[in-house]
């Protein structure tokens, strides 16, 4: 068992800090006041950071830690923390470790018996969540899927039966492949597009699967929330096949879609669920 006092802690510490995802006004006393205090700072960029630094007027020097770095850069981070020296970790924006390089540092830094501690501050992931309107508890926060189409039909394939609020981040010019695949993984659920949080033109879409088209066009930093799987699903498995079939319909599944919930949530083939959904559904018809 490992246990960190971190404000009792002597050991030289790698404190994580968050910066603004916008708004400068957004970053805290705090952090200022540690970016300043700091013998050293590991950027994501230096060039972003420095423009940060200047507007706070924080002197501190800069040294970049970016995603093809990490590994290198993590033996100078330990140096630094060996010769007793301060450090901080900053992403270019927001939370760092958050879909931002950094993780591989902060284990290195454990191992090598110092502290880590985290300040906290700007996401956007949970500012995007608590302002979505879908369900808040529990949620899962993904981070960017696979580019590639494949690979991404196949995350998004593992998370179809989660019941919780996901979160994802997006590229503006990957976004509306990535609302096509969940289309094709999820059926049709409510989504929230929100991009360019806490800026001049920041915009929150809400909608559902569906809906959501013609979205080329969106620009700047991107959050996609999507609602988890029917909590009822495994309720539904007590009615019979084709009743389970319609709750999912008027829950706003296309029909196709309903019948293969329903056939996997009920283990049995997807053809059979089809035909005693229209064998169910032509009966009505002819009564009518």
């Amino acid at each position: 068992m490992l246990k960190q006092t971190t404000y009792q802690d002597t050991r030289p510490t790698l404190t994580l800090v968050p910066t603004p995802i916008g708004n400068l006004a957004d970053i805290t006393a705090r952090a200022i006041t540690t970016l300043k205090e700091a013998d050293i700072v590991f950027a994501e960029d230096t060039r972003h950071t420095g423009s940060l630094f200047r507007h706070f007027s924080i002197d501190t020097p800069l040294e970049s830690l970016h995603e093809h770095n990490e590994r290198a850069k993590t033996a100078r981070v330990i140096e630094a923390l060996t010769k007793g020296l301060a450090c901080a970790l900053v992403s270019d924006a927001g939370t760092p470790l958050l879909s931002d390089p950094g993780a591989d540092v902060v284990r290195a830094v454990i191992d090598a018996g110092y502290a880590v501690s985290a300040l906290p501050g700007p996401s956007a992931a949970i500012t995007a969540l608590v302002a979505s309107g879908l369900p808040v508890e529990p949620h899962v926060f993904y981070g960017f899927l696979p580019s590639k189409a494949g690979a991404r039909a196949k995350a998004l394939s593992t998370l179809r039966e989660m019941p919780y609020t996901m979160v994802f981040y997006e590229a503006p010019h990957r976004i509306q492949a990535t609302i096509d695949a969940m289309k094709d993984a999820f059926g049709n659920r409510r989504l929230v597009i929100a991009r360019e949080l806490s800026k001049r033109y920041e915009t929150y879409v809400r909608t559902t699967l569906y809906e959501a088209t013609a979205l080329d066009g969106l620009k700047g930093e991107i959050v996609v929330l999507v609602e988890g799987a029917a909590e009822n699903d495994e309720a539904l498995e007590g009615t019979d096949v084709v009743a389970h079939i319609q709750l999912l319909i008027a829950d706003g599944h296309s029909e196709m879609d309903a019948i293969k919930r329903a056939a996997k949530s009920r283990k049995i083939s997807k053809n059979d669920a089809y035909m005693a959904y229209h064998t169910a559904k032509k009966d009505l018809e002819r009564k009518e």
